[in-house]
């Protein structure tokens, strides 16, 4: 089959690799929608991944074949697949900890540890716990963005521990912090302050619930933060965008007692600056979580439902529309370059 994967000192490219065959509780889907990730474009520039590994943990597809232990899925069915398709029978996964099923972050095996969607076939792992149907009234372009930035965002929320009437501060509004500030509202925060300077993000910022825009390029987040809230702080921060300095400028911004959930994904090694004590706020008695997102079966069929019952619409995200399996690489190459009214790529592979 052809693929899109990594090659090589931060090179992806086309490559041609045997289809998989299931086996057991695993299942074979033909991807009919995948979306490139800003994580797909990461692990390529980072060099962390196995020569010809197949790129893509975003989207959905035709169950083609299925393992001789699969239970409630048949082939010709049309499923979507979180980025996190644990092995569920570790002792990880029991403590509830699945996202590190095998290790740090080795739940997440699509396009990491396992090859992944950007193919003309795709193995799923375990596809009675990993994959959900798409429920009526969920249209494929908001199931494909459910998976990763609805989710991701959403966990934002939850770690930060938003509470209703918070005062919330959102790091970096692309669509994953875009999702955070939908989730923030959804977990009933008051006031959400978003941080981030892209014309495409600031528009959908609002239209997601911001009440306040701070744009880093006019000057110091804290300082801004530190004045619209009276010198209080906020209640929490979701930190999802920039680099190593967000989590530091994160933690400042919350009062004490505060929490700080980071979902961002640091491609950078080195000391995390946390004890920032500008504008009195500090690292005093403050909480901060941090982790992959969830995954499998339950999660995805959650985020499906909010979706199903009008809560949340993540379509807006998508801004550039491809189709065909050799459009691919335009849109992982546009992910890359992040034009000014860039937000998110989808391809369409059903043709």
């Amino acid at each position: 089959m052809k693929a899109f994967a990594y090659l090589s000192h931060g090179q992806a490219g086309w490559i041609e690799k045997e289809s998989p065959a299931p086996t057991g509780f695993d299942g074979v889907i033909r991807p009919l929608l995948v979306s490139p990730c800003t994580s797909d474009v990461h692990n390529v520039a980072i060099d962390c991944l196995a020569p010809h590994r197949i790129l893509g943990h975003e989207g959905l597809g035709e169950i083609v074949a299925v393992g001789d232990q699969v239970r409630d899925f048949q082939v010709g069915e049309i499923v979507v697949v979180p980025p996190v398709t644990p092995d569920w029978r570790t002792i990880p996964s029991q403590l509830g900890a699945h996202q590190h099923c095998a290790g740090l972050i080795t739940g997440q095996k699509l396009s990491n540890s396992e090859d992944g969607l950007m193919a003309e076939y795709a193995l799923i792992r375990d596809l009675d716990a990993n994959a959900a149907r798409i429920p009526p009234g969920v249209s494929r372009e908001a199931a494909v963005m459910a998976a990763d930035m609805l989710n991701t965002g959403l966990y934002g929320a939850q770690l930060a521990d938003v509470q209703p009437g918070d005062t919330v501060v959102v790091m970096g509004i692309g669509p994953v912090g875009l999702m955070a500030i939908a989730g923030a509202r959804l977990r009933g925060a008051g006031r959400i302050i978003a941080i981030g300077s892209r014309p495409a993000g600031m528009a959908l910022a609002q239209a997601y619930g911001a009440t306040d825009l701070v744009n880093y390029k006019e000057g110091d987040v804290e300082r801004q933060v530190y004045q619209l809230t009276h010198k209080q702080g906020a209640d929490c921060c979701i930190c999802a965008g920039g680099g190593p300095e967000a989590l530091g400028q994160a933690v400042a911004m919350v009062r004490w007692g505060g929490t700080v959930g980071n979902v961002n994904y640091f491609t950078t090694y080195g000391d995390l600056p946390i004890n920032n004590v500008r504008y009195g706020f500090g690292m005093g008695n403050k909480t901060i979580r941090g982790g992959e997102c969830p995954g499998g079966r339950a999660r995805m069929e959650k985020l499906l439902a909010l979706i199903q019952y009008d809560r949340v619409d993540p379509v807006p995200l998508i801004t550039h529309r491809f189709r065909g399996l050799a459009q691919v690489e335009d849109a992982f190459r546009l992910m890359a370059q992040k034009p000014p009214e860039l937000v998110k790529t989808i391809v369409d592979l059903s043709l």
